[in-house]
Protein backbone atom coordinates (compact mmCIF):
# COMPACT_ATOMS: atom_id res chain seq x y z
CA UNK A 1 0.00 0.00 0.00
CA UNK A 2 1.72 3.43 -1.13
CA UNK A 3 1.72 5.58 1.57
CA UNK A 4 3.20 9.39 2.40
CA UNK A 5 4.32 11.38 4.91
CA UNK A 6 4.57 15.55 4.35
CA UNK A 7 5.49 17.55 7.36
CA UNK A 8 5.92 21.46 7.12
CA UNK A 9 8.42 22.89 9.61
CA UNK A 10 10.20 26.64 10.05
CA UNK A 11 13.60 27.33 10.86
CA UNK A 12 14.74 30.65 12.83
CA UNK A 13 17.78 32.70 12.26
CA UNK A 14 18.91 35.39 14.43
CA UNK A 15 20.73 38.07 12.78
CA UNK A 16 23.36 39.77 14.63
CA UNK A 17 25.31 42.82 13.65
CA UNK A 18 27.37 44.77 16.20
CA UNK A 19 28.79 48.79 14.87
CA UNK A 20 32.21 49.50 17.00
CA UNK A 21 35.37 51.35 16.39
CA UNK A 22 38.27 49.74 17.48
CA UNK A 23 37.47 46.26 17.55
CA UNK A 24 40.63 45.00 18.02
CA UNK A 25 41.71 47.71 20.29
CA UNK A 26 42.62 46.65 24.39
CA UNK A 27 39.41 46.45 26.06
CA UNK A 28 36.85 46.22 23.08
CA UNK A 29 35.20 43.09 23.98
CA UNK A 30 32.69 42.68 21.62
CA UNK A 31 34.76 39.78 20.04
CA UNK A 32 35.83 38.37 23.23
CA UNK A 33 31.98 38.19 24.35
CA UNK A 34 31.16 36.35 21.17
CA UNK A 35 33.64 34.18 21.20
CA UNK A 36 33.74 32.88 24.58
CA UNK A 37 34.91 29.82 25.51
CA UNK A 38 35.28 28.80 22.11
CA UNK A 39 38.12 28.23 19.20
CA UNK A 40 38.08 30.40 16.36
CA UNK A 41 40.39 30.16 13.71
CA UNK A 42 40.76 33.60 11.74
CA UNK A 43 41.73 34.19 8.29
CA UNK A 44 43.09 37.55 6.39
CA UNK A 45 42.47 39.31 3.31
CA UNK A 46 45.65 39.37 1.75
CA UNK A 47 44.59 42.82 0.33
CA UNK A 48 44.47 44.07 3.73
CA UNK A 49 47.27 42.32 5.34
CA UNK A 50 49.46 44.06 2.82
CA UNK A 51 48.09 47.66 3.60
CA UNK A 52 48.44 47.16 7.44
CA UNK A 53 51.91 44.82 7.86
CA UNK A 54 51.05 44.62 11.62
CA UNK A 55 47.22 43.87 11.30
CA UNK A 56 48.21 40.06 11.90
CA UNK A 57 50.12 40.75 15.15
CA UNK A 58 47.55 42.92 16.54
CA UNK A 59 45.16 40.76 15.61
CA UNK A 60 47.17 37.81 17.55
CA UNK A 61 48.05 40.18 20.35
CA UNK A 62 44.48 40.82 21.12
CA UNK A 63 43.40 37.34 21.03
CA UNK A 64 46.04 36.81 23.87
CA UNK A 65 45.24 40.03 26.00
CA UNK A 66 41.47 38.75 25.86
CA UNK A 67 42.23 35.23 26.05
CA UNK A 68 40.45 34.31 23.15
CA UNK A 69 41.51 30.71 21.63
CA UNK A 70 42.58 31.62 18.24
CA UNK A 71 43.83 28.04 16.70
CA UNK A 72 46.71 29.89 14.63
CA UNK A 73 48.48 32.96 14.11
CA UNK A 74 45.69 35.04 11.34
CA UNK A 75 45.93 32.90 7.98
CA UNK A 76 46.09 35.18 4.84
CA UNK A 77 44.76 34.15 1.85
CA UNK A 78 43.77 36.08 -1.53
CA UNK A 79 41.57 38.43 -1.57
CA UNK A 80 39.21 40.85 -4.29
CA UNK A 81 37.71 39.21 -7.06
CA UNK A 82 40.56 36.92 -7.43
CA UNK A 83 39.71 35.11 -4.15
CA UNK A 84 35.74 33.62 -6.09
CA UNK A 85 37.42 33.14 -9.69
CA UNK A 86 38.55 29.40 -8.51
CA UNK A 87 38.20 26.68 -5.03
CA UNK A 88 41.82 27.84 -4.17
CA UNK A 89 40.66 30.18 -1.48
CA UNK A 90 37.57 27.76 -0.42
CA UNK A 91 40.18 24.86 -0.88
CA UNK A 92 42.77 26.31 1.59
CA UNK A 93 40.29 27.93 4.16
CA UNK A 94 38.85 24.37 4.22
CA UNK A 95 42.04 22.56 4.65
CA UNK A 96 43.14 25.37 7.62
CA UNK A 97 39.25 24.59 9.04
CA UNK A 98 39.89 20.29 8.97
CA UNK A 99 43.99 21.05 10.38
CA UNK A 100 42.41 22.79 13.57
CA UNK A 101 39.72 20.61 14.01
CA UNK A 102 37.13 23.80 13.99
CA UNK A 103 33.91 22.06 14.65
CA UNK A 104 30.42 23.53 14.65
CA UNK A 105 30.67 24.64 18.31
CA UNK A 106 33.97 26.65 16.86
CA UNK A 107 34.13 29.73 15.14
CA UNK A 108 35.65 31.00 11.69
CA UNK A 109 36.90 34.86 11.91
CA UNK A 110 36.90 36.29 8.52
CA UNK A 111 38.48 39.67 7.85
CA UNK A 112 38.40 41.19 4.37
CA UNK A 113 36.34 42.72 1.38
CA UNK A 114 32.92 41.41 -0.06
CA UNK A 115 34.34 38.56 -2.24
CA UNK A 116 37.05 37.47 0.00
CA UNK A 117 33.72 36.93 2.59
CA UNK A 118 31.86 35.14 -0.20
CA UNK A 119 34.62 32.79 -0.57
CA UNK A 120 36.01 31.78 3.89
CA UNK A 121 31.97 31.92 4.13
CA UNK A 122 31.61 29.21 1.66
CA UNK A 123 33.99 27.06 3.16
CA UNK A 124 32.27 28.04 6.56
CA UNK A 125 28.66 26.90 5.30
CA UNK A 126 30.29 23.77 3.91
CA UNK A 127 32.19 22.69 6.54
CA UNK A 128 30.64 20.12 8.57
CA UNK A 129 27.83 21.15 6.71
CA UNK A 130 28.44 24.33 8.18
CA UNK A 131 30.16 26.18 11.16
CA UNK A 132 29.89 29.15 13.00
CA UNK A 133 31.41 32.53 10.75
CA UNK A 134 31.83 35.89 12.12
CA UNK A 135 32.64 38.24 9.15
CA UNK A 136 34.39 41.60 9.53
CA UNK A 137 33.98 43.47 6.19
CA UNK A 138 37.14 45.88 5.57
CA UNK A 139 35.02 48.08 2.67
CA UNK A 140 31.98 50.68 2.60
CA UNK A 141 30.73 48.37 0.38
CA UNK A 142 31.39 45.33 2.62
CA UNK A 143 29.83 46.99 5.78
CA UNK A 144 27.21 48.52 3.83
CA UNK A 145 25.65 45.58 2.02
CA UNK A 146 27.70 42.67 0.96
CA UNK A 147 28.91 42.04 4.21
CA UNK A 148 25.83 42.38 6.08
CA UNK A 149 24.01 39.78 3.75
CA UNK A 150 23.71 35.75 3.65
CA UNK A 151 25.16 34.69 0.83
CA UNK A 152 28.53 32.71 0.09
CA UNK A 153 29.72 31.30 -2.80
CA UNK A 154 32.45 31.51 -6.24
CA UNK A 155 32.59 31.62 -10.05
CA UNK A 156 32.43 28.02 -11.48
CA UNK A 157 32.06 27.11 -15.17
CA UNK A 158 32.49 30.90 -16.02
CA UNK A 159 29.23 32.26 -14.14
CA UNK A 160 29.54 34.22 -11.07
CA UNK A 161 28.62 32.86 -8.37
CA UNK A 162 27.34 29.78 -9.40
CA UNK A 163 29.13 27.42 -6.44
CA UNK A 164 27.69 29.07 -3.09
CA UNK A 165 25.16 29.04 -0.50
CA UNK A 166 22.74 30.82 1.82
CA UNK A 167 24.05 31.18 5.45
CA UNK A 168 23.29 33.40 7.83
CA UNK A 169 26.59 34.24 9.75
CA UNK A 170 27.14 34.22 13.65
CA UNK A 171 27.46 37.30 14.02
CA UNK A 172 29.25 40.65 11.60
CA UNK A 173 31.26 43.14 13.29
CA UNK A 174 31.38 46.62 11.27
CA UNK A 175 34.48 47.75 12.76
CA UNK A 176 34.57 51.39 11.39
CA UNK A 177 38.89 51.70 12.54
CA UNK A 178 38.94 48.83 9.19
CA UNK A 179 37.65 51.85 6.63
CA UNK A 180 40.87 53.50 7.91
CA UNK A 181 43.52 51.27 5.34
CA UNK A 182 41.15 52.73 2.01
CA UNK A 183 42.06 55.89 0.05
CA UNK A 184 39.32 58.52 -0.58
CA UNK A 185 38.22 57.06 -3.66
CA UNK A 186 37.99 53.49 -2.43
CA UNK A 187 36.11 55.07 0.96
CA UNK A 188 33.49 56.81 -1.44
CA UNK A 189 32.87 53.80 -3.83
CA UNK A 190 30.62 51.84 -1.65
CA UNK A 191 28.63 54.45 -0.77
CA UNK A 192 26.57 53.72 -4.06
CA UNK A 193 24.55 51.17 -2.00
CA UNK A 194 23.97 53.52 0.44
CA UNK A 195 22.47 55.49 -2.02
CA UNK A 196 20.82 52.80 -3.68
CA UNK A 197 18.81 51.85 -0.82
CA UNK A 198 17.98 55.49 0.42
CA UNK A 199 16.40 55.86 -3.02
CA UNK A 200 14.67 52.50 -2.91
CA UNK A 201 13.63 52.23 1.36
CA UNK A 202 14.17 55.54 3.07
CA UNK A 203 14.37 58.81 1.71
CA UNK A 204 15.08 60.90 4.82
CA UNK A 205 18.51 58.82 4.72
CA UNK A 206 18.55 60.36 0.85
CA UNK A 207 18.33 63.43 2.79
CA UNK A 208 20.78 63.19 4.90
CA UNK A 209 23.58 62.01 2.17
CA UNK A 210 22.37 64.81 0.16
CA UNK A 211 23.15 67.12 3.61
CA UNK A 212 26.38 65.51 3.91
CA UNK A 213 28.35 64.73 0.63
CA UNK A 214 30.47 67.19 0.72
CA UNK A 215 31.90 65.33 3.87
CA UNK A 216 31.20 62.34 1.94
CA UNK A 217 33.48 62.96 -0.76
CA UNK A 218 36.07 63.97 0.90
CA UNK A 219 36.13 60.48 3.32
CA UNK A 220 35.19 62.36 6.67
CA UNK A 221 35.70 58.82 8.81
CA UNK A 222 32.39 59.79 11.33
CA UNK A 223 30.23 61.04 8.18
CA UNK A 224 30.78 57.31 6.54
CA UNK A 225 30.15 55.89 9.46
CA UNK A 226 26.81 57.17 9.66
CA UNK A 227 26.11 56.65 6.05
CA UNK A 228 27.43 52.98 6.51
CA UNK A 229 25.14 52.03 9.49
CA UNK A 230 21.98 53.18 8.08
CA UNK A 231 22.59 51.13 4.83
CA UNK A 232 23.42 48.10 7.18
CA UNK A 233 20.37 48.54 8.78
CA UNK A 234 18.26 48.57 5.82
CA UNK A 235 19.79 46.01 3.85
CA UNK A 236 19.57 43.65 7.33
CA UNK A 237 15.95 44.49 7.89
CA UNK A 238 15.34 44.24 4.07
CA UNK A 239 16.45 40.36 4.56
CA UNK A 240 14.93 39.45 7.82
CA UNK A 241 12.00 40.63 6.55
CA UNK A 242 11.73 38.27 3.26
CA UNK A 243 13.46 40.04 1.11
CA UNK A 244 15.83 38.71 -1.57
CA UNK A 245 18.81 38.09 0.77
Amino acid sequence: MDDSLDLEFAVTYRHRIFFTEGAFAAGNRVLADLFAGAKVIPIVDAGLASSRPGFAAEVAAYGKAMGIHFTRAPLVLTGGEAAKKDSAVVKAALAAIEADKICRHSYVLAIGGGAFLDAVGFAAATAHRGVRLVRMPTTTLGQGDAGVGVKNGINTFGKKNFTGAFAVPAAVVNDLALLASLDARGLRDGLVEAVKVSLLKDPVFFANLERESTLLAAGNIPAIGRAVRRSAELHAKHIAGNGDP
